[in-house]
């Protein structure tokens, strides 16, 4: 009994492993990350991560800057916009495993065109 319960805990052991490392990761993120989930998931690996854990290698001022629009659609600006300025959950419009839809979309019509999803 022993003897199974050791086999069947090395079975389950190793799909956790695999299911893990068989999950979407973006390419961009591949060297950076490679397969420290806790990394990202500083909240737990079942957890979205925390805006901190984003801004570890992401600068919010930087990515405004970046994502800036002409002065018409100024507030147009997903990383400095007329709702949230600059202070929106990461997560509301970017997934790592997952494509999202920006929220803005739930809204509005508008088209970004440099939003990778």
């Amino acid at each position: 009994m022993k003897m199974y319960k050791l086999m069947l805990g090395l079975v389950l052991a190793g799909l956790v492993s695999l299911s893990a490392q068989a999950i979407e990761q973006r390419d961009y993120h591949k060297d950076v990350i490679g397969k420290d989930c806790k990394s990202c998931h500083d909240q737990g690996v079942k957890n979205y991560p925390s805006d901190q854990a984003c801004l570890q290698c992401h600068d919010v001022d930087e990515l405004a800057e970046e994502t800036a629009r002409s002065e018409e659609d100024k507030w147009q600006n997903p990383h400095n916009n007329l709702h949230y300025g600059k202070e929106l959950p990461c997560i509301e419009c970017h997934g790592e495993h997952k494509a999202k839809k920006p929220i803005c979309s739930n809204c509005h019509t508008f088209k970004y065109d440099k939003h990778k999803e």
